[in-house]
């Protein structure tokens, strides 16, 4: 079972050109993490410092 910390549009990423990342704020303080390809797989993203927290875009 997961746990989703939230389900997010694309849109509330800020994408960063030169590592073709988007980053999204974790509660944790650190940030979410995906690439075009996850994205595109439609991969659930892992909160950086636990396995428990996710997002959904």
């Amino acid at each position: 079972m997961s746990v989703f910390h939230d389900e997010v549009e694309i849109e509330d990423f800020e994408y960063d050109e030169e590592t073709e990342t988007y980053s999204y704020p974790c509660p944790c303080g650190d940030r979410f993490l995906i690439t075009r390809e996850q994205f595109m797989c439609g991969e659930e993203v892992s909160a950086p410092t636990t396995s428990k927290e996710l997002v959904k875009c």
